[in-house]
């Protein structure tokens, strides 16, 4: 299956800021507000992520939304 490279770049980057963090992908979600297992899709561009949850994200890793594209 060819992942959309706008997908593998955010999961790329969420992945990035999550582990310069020292989060786990359980955490991260617990602090965006989302499923636990969420974070792991949306890593591996598993999931077309809503522009709703790209803002949870980004504020629970204390980042500007344009930092994950």
């Amino acid at each position: 299956m060819n992942k959309e490279p706008i997908l593998l770049l955010f999961g790329h980057n969420v992945q990035k800021y999550r582990k310069e963090l020292g989060l786990s992908q359980e955490r991260l979600a617990e602090l965006a507000g989302v499923h636990r297992t969420y974070i792991g899709m949306v890593e591996r561009a598993e999931k077309n992520i809503t522009l709703c949850n790209i803002e949870k994200i980004a504020k629970a890793l204390n980042v500007e939304i344009k930092d994950l594209f």
